[in-house]
């Protein structure tokens, strides 16, 4: 199973978009407090449409909480790296970790010596950044392919 980890999401409609996204792919997906929503929120709920009683999710109370219980390596996704996420070889387990809106990951959990590797998704010049739901399936998607879309149809 692939982890979706978000460290502390402000936008409800991402996080419904990715429990979505969970439920699809069969990841589980983390959220590290603190939120910037209610888990109740309607704007979560309907991103998420009825896909959150198919979907594994978690809230965690701090970055330690969720490295803990994480099983294989963490990825962590930023532009402040030359490494891209195709270049990365993905296996079971593994947490792909995505910061917040609009700022990213805080260079100290960048920095953290339990992450495995900091990766980038391209883009093109000029642009600051992809909405965070959509960076987080491009992403799943690439490591999901990479084990052969275990458990897909």
């Amino acid at each position: 199973m692939l982890h979706i980890a978000f460290f502390e999401p402000r936008i409800p409609g991402n996080t419904g978009a990715a429990i979505r996204l969970a439920a699809c792919t069969g990841a589980m997906l983390h959220l590290v407090e603190p939120l910037g929503f209610d888990m109740e929120d309607t704007k979560l709920r309907r991103a998420g449409l009825d896909y959150h009683d198919l979907a594994h999710v978690k809230t965690h109370p701090d970055l330690d909480s969720l490295l803990a219980e994480v099983p294989g390596r963490t990825w962590a996704f930023t532009g402040r790296t030359t490494r891209t996420y195709t270049d990365a070889k993905y296996e079971d387990g593994d947490c792909l970790l995505f910061g917040p809106e609009p700022d990213g990951l805080p260079g100290w959990v960048m920095e953290d010596e339990r992450i495995h590797a900091l990766v980038r998704i391209n883009m093109l010049e000029g642009a600051r950044s992809l909405n965070l739901a959509n960076a987080a399936s491009i992403a799943t998607y690439e490591a999901w392919r990479q084990l052969g879309f275990t458990g897909g149809k």
